[in-house]
């Protein structure tokens, strides 16, 4: 079995940070008023979010790196472009400028990450 590098600081704090934020939200959300409680309840939900995906992306992807090996990931980049098609397709039009611009981002980002896989590989 091939043996991973040792986590950074960085990933350490991210997740410590992110952990922080469930914590001090989820308090929050129980101790504050109820408009500032449901705003605090919902970033505690944001942290629990992120700290779950940073984890995936943190064991997906060992060592240095991450955010390269992230943008040359042709099924990542894929898959955003077709979520944000998809949410421009079904937004309203008040809204739709800005998915709009989400998809452009995203289909720069796959012409990135395919030009730089083939690149690659040849």
């Amino acid at each position: 079995m091939q043996q991973r590098p040792p986590w950074s600081d960085r990933r350490r704090r991210t997740l410590t940070a992110l952990g922080l934020g469930i914590v001090l939200g989820g308090l929050g959300a129980v101790g504050l008023p109820a408009e500032y409680g449901v705003t605090a309840g919902i970033l505690a939900a944001l942290c629990a979010f992120l700290l779950v995906a940073a984890t995936v992306v943190f064991l997906a992807v060992p060592g240095p790196g991450t955010a390269g090996v992230l943008a040359r990931s042709s099924p990542v980049a894929g898959s955003a472009l077709v979520v944000a098609v998809l949410l421009l397709l079904s937004t309203s039009a008040e809204l739709r400028w800005v998915w709009t611009l989400v998809a452009l981002a995203a289909a720069a980002w796959t012409a990135y990450a395919v030009w730089e896989t083939r690149r690659t590989e040849g």
